[in-house]
This record gives C-alpha cells, sequence and structure tokens, in this order.
C-alpha cells in the first residue's frame, strides 16, 4: 500500500494532522514537545483512495545515547517504509536551524517530499509559508491541521499522487486453516465464535517499565518499538501485526499504568485512557509482572479492569531471567490470586523474559488458547443438561420456607461467555449459589481463567410457549 509519512522536529502538529487524515483520534495530541515517541500507523481513506500513514516522533539532532537519539531512529526506520515524505514546519515560528538540516537529510535519503506549512490560520504564517520554499523542495502546502484550513486542497493532492503510483499487489494470506477449524461445532455442544481470518487482537499491559516493549520488539525479531531504562518511554497505544506459525496476531503495545493517585498531568492521563482503550478493543490481554514485586496493588487494579470488561487474561511474569527463586516467586503470585482475585480463577500464569526470549511461543499459544475459551459457546440443550444435574445434587436453598426453582438455563453471548438462568424468585439467589453456578461451570466446561457472567431472569423457559 503507498504509504506517507509524516516528518518533522517537535510539536510541529504531526499527530493533529495523522488524525485528520486517518479520520479518527488515534494519536495522543497535547502542547507539550515530543508527545510522540514511537512511530505508529493508520490508513487513510478519502473519497474511494486509501494509502497508509505514518506518525513519527519529531526529529532532534541528537546523535548519542539519549532518549530523543533514540527517538530520531525509530523515525529513520519509518522513513525507510514511505514512499512520500510530508516535511511538516511550524509557519508562525519559520524555519529553524534543526528543520534546514532534515531537510538536508530528506534530500540525501532519496524520498520525494512535499513541504507542509502548518498553524497557517489567520496571517500569523505568510512569513513562514515564504520562507518554506527556500528549503528547496517545491510547491509548499500552507494549512492549519486543527482548524481544517488547507485540508481539502492537500487531501486532493494526495489521492491524485496515490492514483498515479504503480499499482502493489497485495499479499494474499490465504485461509487460516487452524483458526477455521477452531470455529467448527464441536460435537459435544460446544463451538467458537472466531472468525476464519481475524487476527488475534493481544494487548500487553502493565505498570511502568515492566518491560511490555522490549517483550513486543522479541517477538518482532527487530527494535520496533522505543525502549530504555526511562520509565513511561511508551505514551500511545501502538498497533503491530505479527505472523506466528501461520497465525495473524496484531499485538498492542500501551503506556504503563499508574496509580490514579500518582497521575498527576493531562498527558499521562490522556496515554492512561489511550491504553484502558486498547483493553477494551482487546480479545485477550497479557498482564506483564515486574518479576521483583509480583501482583502489588496496581497489578491487581489492571487485573480487576481486564476482566470487567470481559477480556480474556494471562498473567506474565517477566525478566525471570534474574530471579534467584523462581518457585518462591510463583508461589507468591498464586498465593495472591487466590486471595485477592478470586474472579480470575484458573487464570494461566507464567515466567517470561523478553530480553531473553524465555517462554514467548508458549504465551503465544496460550494467547490462542484463551481467546478459544473466551470465544465459547455451549448448546442450550447441554446446558439445560447440566443445570438439571446441579439444581439435583445442591438445590437453591430455601428462602422465607420457599425453594427457589431454577427451571431453564441458555448461552445469551460469547465473548465472554455470559449465561442466562430462568426461574422463580431469582432476585433472592443468594451471592454464594450463584458463585457455586459460576465455578461448576468453569470446572465443567474448562472455561478457565475468562470472565463469565451469569444473568438471572424471572419466569418460565421463554422458548416453551409458556406464561
Amino acid at each position: 500500500m503507498f504509504t506517507v509519512a509524516l516528518i518533522g522536529r517537535p510539536n510541529v502538529g504531526k499527530s493533529t494532522l495523522f488524525n485528520k487524515l486517518i479520520g479518527r483520534k488515534r494519536a495522543i495530541v497535547h502542547d507539550q514537545p515530543g508527545v510522540t515517541r514511537d512511530w505508529r500507523e493508520g490508513e487513510a481513506k478519502i473519497g474511494g483512495t486509501s494509502f497508509r500513514v505514518l506518525d513519527t516522533a519529531g526529529l532532534e539532532e541528537a546523535f548519542d545515547d539519549s532518549l530523543a537519539a533514540r527517538m530520531r531512529q525509530q523515525t529513520e526506520q519509518a522513513l525507510e517504509q514511505a514512499d512520500l515524505a510530508l516535511f511538516m514546519i511550524d509557519a508562525r515560528v519559520g524555519i529553524t536551524p534543526t528543520d534546514e538540516h532534515f531537510s538536508k537529510w530528506l534530500r540525501t535519503a532519496g524520498i520525494e517530499t512535499w513541504v507542509i506549512a502548518n498553524k497557517c490560520e489567520g496571517r500569523a504564517g505568510n512569513a513562514g509559508v515564504l520562507d518554506a520554499y527556500s528549503l528547496g523542495h517545491g510547491d509548499v502546502h500552507p494549512l492549519s491541521a486543527e482548524h481544517g484550513d488547507g485540508l481539502s486542497s492537500l487531501f486532493t493532492d494526495l489521492v491524485q499522487r496515490v492514483s498515479e503510483a504503480p499499482a502493489v499487489e497485495e499479499e494474499d494470506d490465504g485461509l487460516n486453516l487452524r483458526a477455521a477449524q477452531e470455529a467448527e461445532e464441536a460435537e459435544d455442544g460446544r463451538s467458537y465464535e472466531i472468525k476464519p481470518n481475524r487476527p488475534l487482537h493481544l494487548v500487553v499491559a502493565g505498570r511502568p517499565n515492566v518491560g511490555k516493549s522490549t517483550l513486543i520488539n522479541r517477538l518482532l525479531g527487530q527494535d520496533r518499538l522505543l525502549t530504555g531504562p526511562e520509565a513511561g518511554i511508551t505514551r500511545d497505544a501502538i498497533v503491530v501485526d505479527l505472523r506466528w506459525q501461520d497465525r495473524a496476531i496484531r499485538l498492542w503495545d500501551t503506556a504503563g499504568l499508574r496509580r490514579k493517585a500518582n497521575v498527576k498531568d493531562k498527558l499521562e492521563t490522556m496515554s492512561n485512557q489511550d491504553t484502558l482503550r486498547a483493553i477494551r478493543f482487546a480479545e485477550v490481554v497479557l498482564l506483564l509482572l515486574d518479576s521483583d514485586g509480583v501482583l502489588d496493588r496496581q497489578d491487581l487494579t489492571i487485573a480487576r479492569q481486564v476482566l470487567e470488561e470481559g477480556r480474556g487474561l494471562i498473567i506474565g511474569v517477566n525478566k525471570f531471567d534474574k530471579v534467584d527463586d523462581p518457585a518462591a516467586v510463583m508461589g507468591r503470585l498464586n498465593d495472591r490470586l487466590q486471595t485477592s482475585l478470586a474472579q480470575a480463577k484458573g487464570v494461566i500464569t507464567m515466567p517470561l523474559s523478553g530480553l531473553e526470549g524465555y517462554n514467548l511461543d508458549r504465551v503465544l499459544d496460550t494467547a490462542f488458547e484463551a481467546r478459544k475459551t473466551w470465544s465459547t459457546r455451549l448448546s442450550t440443550a447441554l446446558l439445560n443438561k447440566w443445570l438439571s444435574y446441579h439444581t439435583e445434587r445442591h438445590p437453591p436453598p430455601l428462602v422465607a420456607g420457599r425453594r427457589i426453582k431454577l427451571r431453564y438455563a441458555t448461552q445469551v453471548k460469547s465473548r465472554p461467555p455470559t449465561f442466562a438462568v430462568f426461574g422463580s424468585r431469582v432476585s433472592e439467589l443468594p451471592g454464594s449459589y450463584q458463585g457455586y453456578l459460576i465455578n461448576a461451570l468453569r470446572e465443567d466446561f474448562d472455561l478457565w481463567g475468562t470472565p463469565i457472567r451469569l444473568l438471572l431472569r424471572a419466569g418460565q423457559n421463554p422458548y416453551s410457549g409458556k406464561k
């Protein structure tokens, strides 16, 4: 697909233009310079024409081991994938020495470059537009990404440029046979609602500096995401695609989540909101813990948020190559799960090392299994045999001398598995008995590690025709 990269120094409006091009607020926009650190991609669709857009970190003249230098290297990596660079300047500020430096760099890179003079609302940017011609990249596109001035002209030129590009035949991945087999009806009354070609949506979440980006880079086999000793490097939720054993995975790297009481500024609040949005769109979440302190209060909060959103959950203990007593660490984790996270009963826990690559194949295989469990659908006939067995073996309690009767069960949705039980006086059914039914569902149908929702409905079998 034709690819356009947005290039420029910090705070010239690249992320604002990126959001306008793709038609959604995907990139975090803030007045603070250097918000974008990892490059992210999206698809623009304008008048039936589609092209790929890359939003990159602000360019700075840094060539050491600093964070700014590593951000520049990430931008260079993104530029290698682009067919066209939109070199953005701040027209109100005019041409700076940094703009001139990277303008020369773009010429030596040999990539077609258009100059975008942003922030041209009113007359404040007129002088900057004229100065931009001195960069020597031809015509200058004046606009205001925030206010929309000049965008229609840029969009028209982009559509024309994409249409002139030679057509590239997209690679066909073909039918994902493993997922298709998972979607077939099983003989025991169980099926799985998984579209054959749908990639696994896997979000990696956790506290700051637990190694999320390092782990994803190891899975990808390249330094796609910015890493380093500084905590909180990742700010946006970054999406990358991976092929593993002929199966497609869409990986989300997210900003580290801290306790609300410790979040002081608006930018970190926006990063947290972006992470929570990624969790809402996930199928499975890998909650990454630091082996130095497993399942502290913030880890528990994140795990509960994942389960409340109804997502599948895996817990990985990262940096396990530095652990002196592995059995003690995993033992403490399992004890904490039993005492503080009962709703995650049976969740898979495993030691990992993103740096060394330890157990990464296993975690991906487990993620596919977790999605399969999360997508389980049980037949109504099977559920009613199950309900009859358990109400006879362990009848609901008496309330005011009268027995609560549970007559009928059905699954109303999957992803996560959600069941409705119909009967009389169900509003008085104790929470302990509801917990008994949920635990029985887990044990009898192997629904471990996935949230289960149980809905109680007054009345008879809704499909029997009785009133």
